[in-house]
């Protein structure tokens, strides 16, 4: 099994080129054939695989984080008549499940990332097509705010996996076609059943792209739709950006331990115990100061990497508990700090908040029982309280320490202004709004009971809890709930799992993890894609995919 690390940076790029030019970034994907993360297929034609957008990723992080000054991406091709083949099949056919499904989770994160920044950060895409636009690589272009296509009677855009591959475009094309571009849903029909794709006029017309320009026009053209979309972003021209240094990690057959996370592995059990801790000093007089060691930005990278590291390689491990350690009261601190700093539009302290916003984004949608443990010496507060509201269930102790029962210490829960709106899930409600869908009252409570410590008492009967033993059931009951987490289906808890942490109303983003994704995984099981005469088996081999006719 190949373990894969997330830690890349501009300078050992394989496949990507990044530069800037005062408010203008470029790009440009120059895909490595021989660069693939595991042997057995060539990156032909700037096909992608898991590495491919491991980088990408870094690269728009340090977009937001160490290039303010920056107001346009220009997303486009090294190669000559080639934008992106989209993932590579040869990859996808030969890959288990378990590695495909974590594939194309990342790739829609990474591609909901560029909308996020689109929103959040000011930063406008803009899809340079230059060449052949098929699969994965016009998803990409459809992650960006523009698409233009050169114009040169042969380079299309295309959606060819249903007709090709017999898959779906599973990385988000399918939704954003419809919802994102306003395609008319008969004429998304057309153009995801024919392999050929659509050009020039005609993918105007469709709004499959936005412009069409003539081949001696085309870098002029996108260098000055960029230079006008850089006109109206809201950073100040001169702000410095804040590295983002390598993370101090070690990593062993038991665990990782991070600065400010740790996780220790219980193979026995398939069991992770992740425990965060909290700041150890006062709230910043200055985001900038701190730079990438500040607590919530340094503590957010240590999880975004952990949570992608344990999805990646360990995927026995199927339950997670979260701990927190700490004084809540420094937390609140940190995030009352925080969002004054975004009140008063500090460029930093909005990526921050966006960052930390993502990442709680990933647990969501991450394949695995969470369960929050709240002891004393705890501090789920404010953000961190997210964690715990973020898990698939909640246990607190009412009681002392197990270690010391006679201490006077006991655990709070702490509700903060930033738990009402400041980092929404996917569905676009809080997670207290998740937790208590249309019980606006309940809500109205608890915002009463915001800023002050919650017992075990309290927090059961606000509804913060799913339940609080006593010290002397405390890891009796612990115990009960990891082992029978542990003795059930893991394809069923995924699934029931899913569908609890996603209530009310449906969006773009849950769409594509929820309803697009969730097809997209079972059509990979089939005989039709991925059986011995599959579509993605026989892609290439000149021989016709032998289907099974039965609707299912």
């Amino acid at each position: 099994m190949v373990m894969v690390s997330f830690d890349r940076s501009p300078d050992r790029y394989r496949h990507w080129k990044l530069r800037t030019d005062g408010p203008v970034a470029w790009l440009e994907m120059d895909v490595d054939e021989r660069g693939g993360l595991v042997p057995g297929y060539e990156l032909k034609l700037n096909s992608y695989d898991l590495g491919v957008d491991i980088e990408l990723y870094d690269a728009l992080q340090r977009l937001r984080f160490e290039h303010p000054e920056v107001r346009s991406v220009i997303v486009t091709s090294a190669k000559e008549k080639v934008f992106c083949a989209g993932a590579n099949i040869r990859m996808l056919a030969a890959s288990s499940h378990d590695w495909k499904v974590n594939f194309c989770k990342f790739t829609n994160e990474t591609r909901n990332s560029m909308e996020d920044a689109s929103e959040h950060s000011g930063l406008t895409f803009i899809a340079a097509v230059n060449g052949s636009c098929a699969g994965g690589g016009y998803e990409m272009a459809l992650a960006c705010d523009r698409i233009l296509l050169i114009d040169d009677n042969s380079s299309t855009v295309a959606l060819p996996e249903v007709p090709l591959l017999g898959v779906l475009p599973g990385t988000g094309g399918l939704t954003r076609v419809t919802d994102k571009r306003g395609v008319r849903k008969d004429l998304a029909d057309l153009f995801a059943t024919r392999s050929d794709g659509v050009k020039g006029k005609t993918a105007v017309d469709w709004r499959l792209v936005d412009e069409v320009v003539p081949r001696r026009d085309f870098r002029t053209t996108v260098e000055r739709r960029a230079l006008e979309a850089a006109r109206d972003h809201p950073r100040p021209a001169s702000v410095q950006g804040v590295e983002l240094p390598p993370l101090e990690r070690e990593s062993t057959d038991d665990g990782l331990v991070y600065r400010h996370v740790r996780a220790a592995y219980d193979r026995p059990l398939g069991l992770v115990r992740v425990t965060v801790r909290g700041p150890d000093g006062d709230a910043p007089g200055s985001f900038h100061e701190q730079g990438a060691d500040g607590w919530l930005l340094a503590l957010t990278r240590e999880l975004d990497d952990l949570i992608l590291r344990l999805r990646t390689n360990e995927n026995e491990l199927g339950t997670w508990t979260v701990r927190t350690e700490g004084d809540p009261e420094l937390v609140l601190a940190h995030e009352w700090a925080l969002l004054r700093a975004v009140a008063e539009e500090d460029w930093l302290a909005g990526e921050i908040l966006h960052y930390y916003k993502r990442t709680l984004k990933r647990l969501d949608v991450t394949s695995r029982s969470l369960v929050a443990l709240i002891e004393p010496g705890s501090c789920f507060a404010g953000p961190l309280l997210e964690l715990a509201l973020a898990c698939d269930l909640q246990y607190m102790l009412d009681g002392p320490p197990i270690e010391n029962p006679d201490s006077d210490e006991r655990a709070r829960l702490m509700l903060s202004e930033g738990n009402f709106g400041s980092f929404p899930m996917g569905n676009g409600l809080t997670r207290l709004q998740s937790r208590f869908y249309r019980r606006d009252d309940h809500l109205d409570w608890l915002r009463r009971e915001s800023g002050r410590p919650l017992g075990a008492a309290q927090a059961r009967e606000l509804g913060l809890v799913t339940d609080a033993p006593d010290d002397i059931d405390w890891e009796d009951e612990v115990r009960i709930v990891l082992e029978n987490r542990a003795a059930l289906s893991p394809d069923a808890l995924t699934g029931m799992e899913a569908n609890h942490r996603f209530v009310g109303p449906e969006t773009l983003e849950t769409k594509i993890f929820g309803r697009l994704t969730a097809w997209q995984n079972w059509i990979f099981t089939r005989p039709n894609a991925s059986g011995p005469e599959g579509a993605l088996r026989r892609f290439g081999t000149g021989r016709k995919a032998v289907y099974d006719r039965k609707r299912v």
